[in-house]
């Protein structure tokens, strides 16, 4: 199977978009957005039912972004075992998006599948408009799994493990101490028995971890709708926008990669199989442009997010919550 010949089989329409919230009266701002919601009614069910909720036109303020946070996002957790490139901006576990090249594209994913917990919603606030481009992407993560080949469900249907090897403060990727926000190897350790990994400190101060065997996809906890669910393609070097990672992964062995994964019997995932996830995740994908003031909250398990290239300045924060 080929890139360039593939024939595009669906069994699911794409005819999902996320819903857009404006503002129903003269007031913009915090205040703006706290009468739409109110006027909404419940957001938890919004949300369920829309799976992203995009607020348009409230002008909302970099100032105003935790009393608005506090309406969508009141449990605002810490980026604990993150994989990506990230600077918390505020004491409430707020954060700048992935800090990728800007003409790089990110695939689809949700956030923190790879691990034994992840949030339930993310928040994104564009605090500067893109020159151009930089949109987020969004896919209904039901589409996306029905949108692959037998074959490939079939393959990842007994599900993956992924693997890290992370640094004392000098490497490549993160560190172990980036990766869980603390220096506390207690911490840490307690973080990933309870994930149940198998993991041991290296001579040279690093931690190799293990993941036990991760779904590929799940049921969502309040539809029961099955969704693809993991990031097997963000650890396997086919898949990888960077020359660096690429090449690396041609000299080292998969165990001493930053990050790699394997199926549930430790055989290698093949290239054309990541390749395939990771094209029709894109394809699949709904593109949200952002203006300055504009928000957007996604279900993180119904929903997987991206983000196009782009120029300028763009400036996106997020923030997470269970």
């Amino acid at each position: 199977m080929s890139r360039g010949d593939e024939v595009f089989f669906m069994s699911a329409h794409n005819d999902w978009k996320p819903t857009e919230v404006r503002p129903d009266g003269p007031e913009r701002g915090a205040e703006g957005l706290r009468r739409a919601l109110a006027a909404a009614g419940d957001f938890g069910d919004l949300l369920t039912r829309a799976k992203v909720v995009v607020f348009r036109d409230f002008q909302v303020g970099e100032q105003e972004l935790d009393e608005v946070m506090d309406l969508l996002l009141p449990n605002r957790l810490a980026y604990t075992h993150g994989t990506s490139p990230r600077t918390k901006v505020a004491a409430g576990n707020v954060y700048t998006s992935t800090e990728y090249p800007s003409e790089q594209t990110i695939a689809m994913h949700n956030e923190l599948s790879y691990s034994h917990k992840w949030p339930s919603r993310l928040l994104f606030y564009c605090a500067t408009t893109p020159g151009s481009g930089g949109a987020t992407p969004v896919v209904d993560g039901t589409l996306w799994l029905a949108s692959l080949d037998e074959k490939v469900r079939d393959a990842f249907a007994g599900g993956i493990r992924y693997a890290q090897n992370l640094h004392d403060g000098f490497g490549l990727g993160r560190s172990w101490k980036q990766t869980f926000e603390t220096e506390d190897r207690k911490q840490v350790e307690a973080f990933l028995d309870e994930g149940r990994f198998t993991w041991n400190w290296t001579s040279d101060g690093g931690l190799r971890m293990v993941s036990p065997v991760r779904p590929a996809w799940i049921r969502h906890p309040v539809t029961g709708e099955e969704v693809w669910f993991n990031q097997a393609d963000h650890f396997h070097p086919a898949a990888l926008g960077d020359d660096i990672a690429r090449e690396l992964a041609q000299i080292l062995p998969p165990e001493e990669l930053p990050q790699s994964v394997t199926l549930a019997d430790g055989s290698p995932i093949p290239d054309e199989y990541v390749l395939h996830v990771h094209d029709r995740g894109l394809e699949l994908a709904v593109d949200v442009d952002w203006k300055q003031g504009d928000l957007m909250v996604i279900d993180n398990v119904a929903v997987g997010h991206g983000r196009r290239p782009y120029t300028g300045d763009r400036r996106v924060l997020v923030a997470m919550s269970d």
